[in-house]
C-alpha cells in the first residue's frame, strides 16, 4: 500500500487562539500506540483542554483526548486521556525551555494532523490574555472583517 502523501487535519485548538497570543510555532512527532493511530486515522480527536510541559529534558502532551478505537479489542485499546511524549530536537526543547521561564507563558497545541502518514502536532508558546485584551482581539477582528466587506462591496459597485 502506497504511503499517504500531504497533510490531511485531524483536530484544531481554536480556543487558543482566543485565550493565548500566539508565538513561537514548531511541529512536534508524536508517540502512540497502534489504536491511537487507527483513532486519529477516523479523525477523531480533541485538543480542547490540552496542554504540553516538559519534564526532565522531554515534552509531553497531557489531556489530549484521542477516544478508543471502536474495533479495537479491550486488550489492545489505549487509554483516551493518557499523557503522550512528542519528539523534538534537544536543541528545540532547549529553546522552548527558555521561553517558558518567563512567567505567563504556556505551551500550547495548536493542531494535530498527519503529514505524509506521521502523526504531527503543531505547538506554541503562548501568552494568556485577559479579559479586556480578548474582547479588544473580537473588537479589531470585526472592524478588520467590516472593511473587507466595505472594500469588497466597492469594487463590485464600481464594475457595474
Amino acid at each position: 500500500m502506497p504511503r499517504e502523501k500531504g497533510e490531511r487535519m485531524i483536530a484544531r485548538n481554536r480556543r487558543a487562539t482566543h485565550d493565548y497570543s500566539i508565538g513561537e510555532r514548531l511541529e512536534a512527532g508524536i508517540v502512540l500506540t497502534g489504536t491511537e493511530v487507527k483513532s486519529l486515522r477516523d479523525g477523531r480527536a480533541s485538543l480542547a483542554d490540552a496542554f504540553a510541559t516538559i519534564d526532565d529534558g522531554e515534552v509531553w502532551l497531557h489531556q489530549a483526548n484521542i477516544p478508543e478505537y471502536s474495533m479495537g479489542s479491550w486488550r489492545r485499546s489505549h487509554t483516551a486521556l493518557r499523557k503522550r511524549k512528542l519528539l523534538l530536537h534537544r536543541q528545540e526543547i532547549a529553546r522552548l525551555e527558555r521561553q517558558l521561564a518567563s512567567s505567563g507563558r504556556t505551551l500550547v497545541p495548536l493542531a494535530m494532523y498527519f503529514k505524509d502518514g506521521r502523526a504531527k502536532v503543531e505547538l506554541a508558546v503562548g501568552t494568556g490574555r485577559r479579559e479586556w485584551d480578548k474582547r479588544q482581539a473580537i473588537r479589531e477582528r470585526d472592524m478588520n472583517r467590516e472593511a473587507q466587506r466595505e472594500l469588497a462591496d466597492r469594487t463590485r459597485r464600481g464594475r457595474r
